[in-house]
């Protein structure tokens, strides 16, 4: 049999992260407060979410941080930097490296003169 999607394409489609207006935060807490302790686990399978959901929601709402129930996983993402500044830390990280791979090659060719001067030293005395 012959597939009709190209090799190598994801059969499954990427999972999109949910968002919460402040507003959900709000109203899903309140019903959490309010329902009965039996029904509770009831409130967050319907919405499916979790018990820290509602704990972080609360923990703001109380703060009074209205603003900080905005989801910070759905934020801006973080700062790319430019071409020449990874660039510049991929030489900084293998300046380091070489760096470090000279110093342990001097100190073996140290130890290394230091066994031949002895191995010379005791052929001759042997002589």
């Amino acid at each position: 049999m012959t597939s009709t999607k190209p090799a190598g394409s994801d059969p499954a489609p990427r999972p999109k992260r949910r968002s919460f207006s402040p507003e959900y935060k709000l109203r899903i807490v309140a019903e959490y407060d309010g329902a009965p302790r039996n029904e509770k686990g009831a409130v967050l399978r319907r919405e499916r979410l979790y018990h820290s959901h509602v704990k972080e929601w609360r923990a703001a709402r109380d703060a009074g941080a209205l603003e900080n129930l905005v989801d910070r996983r759905t934020g801006p993402a973080r700062v790319k930097k430019s071409a020449t500044e990874v660039e510049n830390e991929k030489l900084r990280q293998q300046v380091e490296r070489l760096q470090k791979d000279l110093a342990r090659n001097k100190a073996a060719l140290e130890v290394m003169g230091k066994a031949s001067a002895l191995l010379e030293m005791i052929s001759e005395s042997a002589d």
